[in-house]
């Protein structure tokens, strides 16, 4: 074959051209399969980050446990209890890192998911996330009654009562305190009123550490009511148990006083 011949070159470049081809189709490498996940196993691995979360949040690794938390919650495949308890914890978690708005936000989830979610009393109590908790239930609650019941007219003492557990549930226990003092001054008539005003300012006085003046506030409640008590999850409370059951026991000792002096009267 030479140059003058072109009717021979054709063909056979288009030869080289199909083998170099038929090579390069051999050589390329196949794509790996793309391994499908089951819904069963994005359960497990959202039930393995519920359970990492809640040890890392008992550990007091708040940034990991809200993390593994939020993980759990990304396929939705969790039942509306494990929904509704990895809520709870980012709550907590979000209360305590002064983020009260999405605290409030993981709480109104939890209670949409779940009809029958609640805070334990000893956590609704909590003094963090407690006025939280009940702010969310509160909003709720009021949605959720059509027609709610016309309110009774109140004397100004109440009114400074109904503000001032307002201001104790949102947290804002120096408020709270004046405006509770200051029902006491104007005059509850209802002795209920009264305990319960001497109550709450008893928790904000411990709350803001002046532990005399909460002691004071309760000595004074049985004063009005000798067969006062506070509840299991109240007198549990880490901030006033001592000083609440210092004036109990007082309490009990001058009533115990003053029973010896009337039979010694008589």
């Amino acid at each position: 074959m030479t140059a003058s011949d072109p009717g021979r070159l054709i063909p056979a470049v288009a030869l080289a051209v199909l083998v170099a081809a038929c090579g390069a189709m051999r050589e390329s490498p196949r794509q790996p399969a793309v391994p499908k996940i089951t819904e069963a196993q994005l359960r497990d691995k959202a039930k393995e980050n519920l359970a990492a979360g809640l040890r890392q949040y008992q550990l007091g690794n708040y940034d990991d446990a809200r993390k593994s938390l939020s993980a759990s919650l990304d396929h939705g495949v969790l039942s509306r209890s494990e929904q509704s308890t990895a809520r709870k914890h980012l709550a907590f978690i979000h209360c305590v890192s002064d983020r009260r708005q999405q605290c409030a936000d993981e709480f109104r989830k939890a209670m949409e998911i779940d009809s029958d979610f609640d805070l334990t009393p000893a956590e609704a109590g909590h003094p963090i996330w407690g006025p939280v908790y009940r702010g969310v239930r509160a909003q709720l609650t009021e949605a959720a009654t059509p027609e709610p019941k016309p309110r009774t007219p109140r004397t100004a003492a109440e009114r400074s009562l109904a503000d001032g557990m307002a201001k104790y549930d949102a947290g804002e226990f120096n408020a709270a305190l004046k405006l509770l003092q200051s029902a006491l001054k104007e005059g509850l008539t209802d002795k209920s009123d009264q305990v319960r005003a001497r109550k709450h300012s008893a928790f904000s006085l411990c709350l803001l550490r002046r532990f005399t003046r909460c002691r004071g506030e309760f000595t004074k409640i049985f004063e009005i009511d000798p067969g006062f008590d506070l509840s299991p999850a109240e007198a549990g409370h880490p901030s006033w148990a001592k000083t609440y059951a210092s004036a109990k026991q007082r309490a009990g000792e001058a009533k115990d006083k003053a029973a010896k002096g009337a039979v010694k009267k008589k």
